[in-house]
């Protein structure tokens, strides 16, 4: 008998729009109360979106708006910012 191949689960980046395998790629959440949110698990609930975990793709859906059309929301300057410190602070770590 064959083994089962567990599927992976592709996710489109909102920066780039390749496909990439959903475990490599960094989703931005608004959570039911409307907060927006880098969610570097991949576990909080929430409308998500994804983005390569890369600042130009983040720059680059920022400048397109394009996370604000899928989380179907207007997302503050100060939350860009500080989700591209976050992502700067996590290729830091990386």
């Amino acid at each position: 008998m064959m083994k089962k191949v567990k599927k992976i689960p592709m996710r489109q980046c909102m920066g780039c729009n390749e496909h990439k395998p959903k475990p490599e790629l960094l989703r931005v959440v608004r959570s039911p109360e409307g907060e927006i949110s880098l969610d570097f698990k991949g576990k909080k609930s929430g409308r998500g979106a994804y983005l390569c975990r890369d600042v130009k793709c983040l720059r680059r859906a920022r400048k397109s708006r394009r996370i604000d059309r899928v989380l179907e929301c207007e997302i503050p300057e100060a939350v860009w910012d500080s989700m591209e410190s976050e992502m700067e602070a996590d290729a830091s770590d990386a």
